[in-house]
């Protein structure tokens, strides 16, 4: 797959609310093109998640 299908994928996940899912797609087009959208759009979704779901970063 390339980065931009990765990026859609993740779009298409977090549209679904499958957080993990979205952010595995986007760090999976990050690898492929640092210089993706991916990266704000997973930036935004870490924000998203720290600000939610505080337990899944402190356990």
């Amino acid at each position: 797959m390339t980065a931009q299908e990765y990026y859609e994928q993740g779009n298409e996940a977090r549209k679904r609310g499958q957080w993990h899912e979205a952010i595995n797609s986007y760090i999976q087009a990050i690898e492929l093109d640092p210089e993706s959208p991916a990266v704000e759009a997973k930036r935004m979704l870490d924000d998203i998640m720290a600000f939610y779901c505080k337990d899944m970063y402190n356990p």
